[in-house]
């Protein structure tokens, strides 16, 4: 089972690679938008903001998300850590449930595209 740390250190591996996209990809990660990842097994939010192409992440919560964010993102630890990895494809991890993600319609469009 990942650790916090290892999640965390996957949310920051994820950052750099939206920071390094280009083209179309570059234009989907420069959203200005609120964002959670909620790791389910360990109970924890990570909490920040999706901004100039990067993920800050601001806070790290015990428990489920406390606000609402723009872009909601839930799945376990380990599944986080596969994805960033590129161990796990995320429409089929996405399409069978484990991982789940939530946001307006605008920006489910628009992540398409990194995803």
């Amino acid at each position: 089972m990942a650790t916090t740390e290892e999640c965390r250190a996957a949310l920051e591996k994820l950052s750099d690679n939206l920071g390094n996209a280009e083209g179309d990809m570059r234009s989907a990660a420069e959203l200005d938008r609120s964002v959670s990842c909620h790791v389910t097994d360990l109970d924890v939010t990570f909490a920040g903001r999706m901004a100039d192409g990067r993920i800050d992440v601001r806070e790290t919560l015990e428990g489920p998300p406390r606000e609402k964010a723009d872009i909601r993102l839930a799945m376990t630890g380990d599944d986080l850590v596969a994805l960033v990895d590129g161990e796990l494809n995320f429409a089929k991890a996405w399409g069978s449930g484990r991982v789940k993600l939530e946001a307006g319609l605008r920006d489910l469009f628009r992540l398409r595209k990194l995803l």
